[in-house]
């Protein structure tokens, strides 16, 4: 079927830098959003950001201006790239992706398995 993998998780210093990837295979037709979530210990999961199809970005306020999502329709993959990362920025890390499978549809949504990121000097 279809699975997405995250990579590029990890510890970084506060200041740092780091770039997830979210790379989706499996029986693909076409793929629509494609979004970043985050998940801190003890707290409920929130969106970072989304990706159209088209590159059209929104970013939630917490990461506006630090982090930038964009995507490779070709190789049917996401990034992450996160700048001037702090200590709240921990969190496990997850892809989300609107596929369709087989025309005309429905589209289903995917999600990969996380990817932790922690932030600690």
């Amino acid at each position: 079927q279809v699975q997405l993998v995250e990579s590029g998780g990890g510890l970084v210093q506060p200041g740092g830098s780091l770039r997830l990837s979210c790379a989706a295979s499996g029986s693909i037709f076409t793929i629509n959003n494609m979004a970043w979530y985050r998940q801190a210990p003890g707290k409920q999961r929130e969106w970072v950001a989304t990706i159209s199809r088209g590159a059209s970005t929104i970013y939630s306020d917490s990461v506006k201006g630090r982090f930038t999502i964009s995507r490779d329709n070709a190789k049917n993959t996401v990034y992450l790239q996160m700048n001037s990362l702090n200590v709240e920025d921990t969190a496990v890390y997850s892809c989300y992706a609107s596929i369709l499978t087989a025309y005309p549809g429905p589209f289903s949504d995917y999600w990969g398995q996380g990817t932790q990121v922690t932030v600690s000097s």
